[in-house]
């Protein structure tokens, strides 16, 4: 009997043991009293959307770290789409030993899940527009297991609304994304169910790659499309400064999921304000790793996304007002801002 108590213990006290393991040990002071973190980012792909978020997790976890008695060491890396370069950062994060990873963007949050479901890192993600329907997590209030994070839920009925504002005829709409973006896939089906109700034609346009959506795009002008729209879709993201030219000079508006977009030239972009979800993201990290919080009790934070940002260059190449059509839109918006073409953000400075 007491040989089997001993054998028992044995077994709790391993399995103790490798419990603690998977939680990760509790960062111990340096001489001064100041606690490091060791933080592991992975950003989905270089664009002005997903560098901003990255660009504001950063700056924010440097403002508290100013403010409390903290540091977070930071290993920053990009996949560039590649799911095989993705499997190896997250490794290089595990090997490393981070206190938490940060996914940016769908692809890089359900990786990140898979890869920490026995080793229990804490995972806070940003930008997933769908967490519950793409089961990253269990619900929006109750996340479950080690995950939580920040989502960029997009509203694309009011989208369309302001479609059909700014041209109440509008009767014919291009529908333009990547297929295998599951940012794209329950807002490209909440855009068919709001035009069929309203018995409105569209034309579905995707692609995987610029060129592809290079193609796409011709198509849609070729197709006699009055009006394009595209969520929160990385691809395409990628493609607006090859592509924003093509409708502007055919005369043809694009309506976007982000302000991005319309940076890169889309004449709209509808949605969160990703700087401040980049901010978002790093207080969620730093309560996480500073308060000892449960992820799976943290609940997934949403945005207001009533901001509409509108490309004045566009306006003046189609000959719309920017202040009419603010007029208009402003009734439908939380805000309605400008915005000049330019790669990237920094280059409106």
């Amino acid at each position: 009997m007491i040989k089997m108590k001993k054998i028992l213990t044995l077994i709790l006290t391993a399995a103790l043991m490798i419990s603690f393991a998977g939680c990760g040990k509790e960062p111990e002071a340096d001489q001064s009293g100041v606690k490091t973190y060791k933080i592991g980012i992975c950003n989905y792909v270089d664009d002005a959307s997903l560098n901003q978020i990255v660009d504001n997790i950063k700056s924010r976890l440097g403002e508290i770290e100013k403010a409390e008695n903290v540091k977070f060491d930071i290993l920053y890396d990009n996949c560039n789409a590649d799911a095989n370069v993705l499997e190896q950062i997250i490794a290089n994060f595990v090997a490393e030993n981070v206190d938490l990873m940060v996914g940016v963007a769908t692809p890089v949050a359900m990786a990140m899940q898979t890869a920490t479901e026995d080793n229990k890192i804490p995972v806070v993600f940003a930008a997933v527009s769908d967490p519950v329907g793409t089961g990253i997590v269990e619900s929006l209030e109750k996340p479950g297991a080690n995950i939580t994070g920040t989502s960029d839920f997009l509203n694309t009925n009011a989208i369309f609304d302001l479609i059909f504002t700014a041209n109440p005829e509008t009767s014919k709409i291009g529908l333009l994304y990547d297929v295998g973006q599951d940012a794209s896939t329950a807002p490209i089906k909440d855009a068919k169910e709001y035009l069929d109700a309203k018995g409105i034609k569209y034309v579905e346009r995707t692609g995987t790659t610029v060129d592809e959506v290079a193609l796409a795009a011709n198509a849609l002008v070729a197709d006699g499309v009055e009006a394009v729209f595209t969520p929160t879709d990385n691809t395409i993201m990628q493609a607006e400064l090859s592509i924003y030219e093509t409708f502007a000079k055919a005369g043809i508006l694009h309506y976007t999921g982000a302000d991005s977009f319309a940076l890169n030239g889309a004449f709209l972009g509808y949605g969160v304000d990703y700087a401040n979800l980049g901010m978002e993201t790093a207080n969620m990290v730093a309560d996480i790793l500073t308060n000892e919080k449960n992820p799976s009790n943290v609940p997934v934070l949403t945005f207001d996304n009533g901001t509409a940002t509108i490309n004045t260059d566009i306006c003046e190449e189609v000959g719309i007002d920017f202040e009419e059509i603010k007029e208009k839109f402003t009734p439908l918006c939380t805000k309605v801002e400008s915005i000049k073409t330019a790669e990237s953000f920094d280059d409106l400075d």
